[in-house]
């Protein structure tokens, strides 16, 4: 086997599981936030699981095999339910990232209480368990930070649009949220942009959230 095609099983192989945990707790969390807000939709759609397979989307599975970055299928939430729709969506929307934050925190638990027996046992039999399980949490920290910092941009339909349209007057907030059928055109442009000519504007926004919070988590990226 070609070592890059081992080097693509193995980074696969790492980050699977963080990213459907971290995509699955993204999405629940939306549900469950909407619901205690009295939105009943997402729980109605069966979206209120930690099964993975309700909430992966197809293309986005497939995209994470190629370039180790995916996505899942939103949660459906209807605001009607909500006394204050801008600012349920708010509430909604803050959900998403948060969970994937105290994720992190959760990985990076993980990772301090697994490092030292990895360690330890790096060259025995034990050790081809704890270093991938190790690898694993390291990893899970990251994904975290990266899916919750992406998610706080303020371009529609992300989660930081929701949540600048719900400290917007009504009216602004409508019509910022308006340009949401417009913002995966935004997004695409801006990776196409960055790729292209090597600016990485996306990067350069979230890597020093990723990098603080990782340093606040004392976890090597």
């Amino acid at each position: 086997m070609p070592d890059f095609l081992s080097d693509k099983i193995v980074a696969v192989s790492i980050l699977a599981v963080p990213l459907l945990l971290a995509l699955t707790c993204h999405e629940l969390a939306h549900g469950l936030a909407a619901l205690a807000l009295g939105d009943p939709t997402a729980k109605r759609a069966g979206r209120l699981t930690l099964n993975p397979l309700r909430h992966l989307d197809p293309l986005g599975t497939i995209v994470f095999f190629i370039a180790n970055i995916g996505w899942a299928k939103p949660v459906p939430v209807d605001p009607r339910y909500f006394k204050n729709p801008l600012k349920g969506m708010l509430l909604v929307a803050l959900a998403g990232p948060g969970a994937n934050f105290l994720l992190s925190a959760l990985f990076a638990a993980l990772y301090h209480g697994l490092l030292p027996l990895a360690l330890e046992h790096e060259a025995a039999l034990l050790g081809k368990v704890l270093v991938p399980l190790t690898l694993i949490a390291q990893a899970g920290v990251f994904v975290n930070l990266v899916l919750g910092a992406f998610n706080l941009l303020p371009v529609p339909p992300l989660d930081g649009s929701n949540i600048v349209a719900g400290l917007l007057p009504r009216r602004v907030a409508y019509r910022y949220l308006s340009f949401g059928r417009y913002g995966i055109f935004v997004l695409l442009a801006l990776f196409l942009v960055s790729d292209l000519f090597d600016l990485n504007f996306l990067g350069r926004v979230i890597l020093p959230v990723v990098e603080a919070g990782a340093h606040l988590l004392r976890v090597p990226l």
